[in-house]
């Protein structure tokens, strides 16, 4: 389920709240494919089926760095923030990829927010901590600190 923010004092009152995960989203060959032709990327452990079968992972694996991408899909469908004059994203801390991401597994969207700092602007800062579970596996594909910056209209 999506949380809904309207103001920066909603977005305060979150602080430490967890948004739930998204729905399970599959990781298949062809998305591999276009990320690997998007970013000039082609090693094996990613593009290669019948070379990484016998490789380390026991088949081909999703790029980290697509990994990291699929967040900006998942943290739409955790929060929305509303009655915006603008939304920008700001940047990631701590970006770490414990566990391969193997093509054919499932993966998904955890988020919390972790921090909400009001700048001298008026604007927002936040971080929600998104972790991309790996279905059937202890470890995580990756965890990171999203930071957004919101500038919400004057009523709000």
């Amino acid at each position: 389920m999506m949380t809904i923010f309207d103001s920066a004092a909603a977005l305060e009152q979150a602080l430490g709240q967890s948004l739930g995960v998204t729905d399970w989203l599959l990781i298949e060959q062809s998305r591999v494919d276009q990320f690997a032709e998007a970013t000039g990327d082609h090693q094996w452990i990613h593009v290669d089926p019948e070379k990484a079968r016998s490789g380390p992972f026991g088949g081909t694996i999703a790029h980290g760095y697509l990994t990291l991408s699929l967040v900006n899909y998942f943290l739409p469908r955790l929060m929305r923030v509303e009655n915006l004059q603008m939304g920008v994203n700001y940047g990631c801390d701590r970006v770490r990829f414990p566990a391969p991401v193997r093509v054919g597994a499932r993966i998904r969207g955890a988020g919390e927010i972790t921090q909400v700092e009001t700048l001298a602007n008026g604007a927002v800062q936040v971080v929600v901590r998104v972790t991309v579970e790996v279905d059937g596996s202890d470890r995580p594909g990756c965890v990171v600190d999203t930071i957004s910056r919101y500038t919400f209209n004057s009523d709000a």
